[in-house]
């Protein structure tokens, strides 16, 4: 037993063959290549203080790969943004440039 952290949600098992998981374990996400990826490109306003913004919903892979994605579409656009938990918020209404721009990477909207 090397690893101190607690397991997730077990305190004994009587299983010989079962696993601990930690909380500190990840998944590996692997980016799927632009022409397999499925992104939906909409206008949301609510929850935004009234403010239009372009949100990219659908991305698949890691968090370094949307990082570098959600920054093309923000240097590109000339606007500001956010990327987390798989969606990309490009502020303004940016939704023909952000299928462009996109569509020219390669990926399906």
């Amino acid at each position: 037993m090397g690893k101190k952290n607690k397991a997730v949600g077990v305190v004994y098992s009587t299983n010989p063959d079962f696993r601990y998981t930690y909380e500190d374990e990840e998944e590996l996400v692997e980016t799927l290549p632009p022409h397999k990826q499925k992104l939906n490109v909409n206008i949301e306003k609510k929850n935004r203080g009234g403010k239009v913004a372009t949100v990219v919903k659908g991305f698949v892979g890691t968090d370094d790969d949307l990082d570098t994605l959600a920054k093309k579409l923000k240097t590109k656009c000339g606007v500001g943004g956010a990327a987390k938990d798989g969606i990309i918020i490009i502020q303004g209404d940016c939704v023909a440039k952000v299928k462009e721009i996109l569509a020219a990477e390669g990926y399906r909207c």
